[in-house]
């Protein structure tokens, strides 16, 4: 690839990287408040699963021009933010479960609804990038994770609505975290997968 074009395909995914993180901000205040509001495990679990994807953006950017191994470090603390952050969901649904909670069935659909378009247009945006580095696949499986998250939340909401409990709710906040672990480890297995070929 000439010096050119890698410029221009640098910039590309620079630019795809920042409007993704500035989309991510936004879903993350939008789900933790509607969730506050809504006292709903599924809501603020995908709230912070949008703000530790926005950091991992951050990191992703960081290391857009640095060398593979740095990429490849990179992409190992994403995958760990993930398990981190799947940790704390579980914490939050259990807590739930003891002490009770009453989600909004509304709230959790409209706020799943303009969450899957979003992370649609992340995910479209991604996709469009070509040769995706380490990193960029890792930003990928976050947008994917949260489409299918949101899916999940629309179904819950309904399910609140018309059971009036808040089981539904907690169930998709324990699958949230599940889905988190699930690309934590597949992002840990590319980096290492990558460092074993590059060894």
């Amino acid at each position: 690839m000439s010096e050119e074009r890698l410029s221009l395909d640098t910039a590309d995914k620079r630019r795809t990287l920042w409007i993704v993180l500035a989309l991510n901000v936004a879903l993350a205040a939008g789900f933790g408040i509607t969730g506050a509001l809504g006292d709903s495990s599924a809501l603020i679990a995908n709230g912070l699963d949008n703000a530790s994807d926005a950091l991992v953006y951050v990191i992703s950017l960081l290391a857009l021009t640095r060398p593979d191994h740095w990429k490849r470090a990179a992409a190992r603390v994403s995958g760990v933010l993930l398990l981190v952050f799947a940790a704390g969901v579980l914490v939050d649904a259990v807590r739930r479960f003891l002490t009770g909670s009453e989600p909004l069935g509304p709230a959790m659909i409209t706020m799943a609804l303009i969450g899957a378009v979003v992370n649609g247009i992340c995910l479209w945006l991604l996709k469009r990038l070509e040769e995706p580095d380490v990193n960029l696949r890792a930003a990928t499986t976050f947008s994917f994770n949260d489409f299918v998250s949101n899916g999940g939340i629309v179904v819950a909401g309904g399910v609140v609505l018309w059971t009036g409990q808040n089981w539904p709710d907690l169930v998709v906040g324990v699958a949230v975290a599940a889905i988190a672990i699930k690309g934590g480890i597949e992002i840990l297995r590319d980096a290492a997968d990558e460092a074993r070929d590059a060894g």
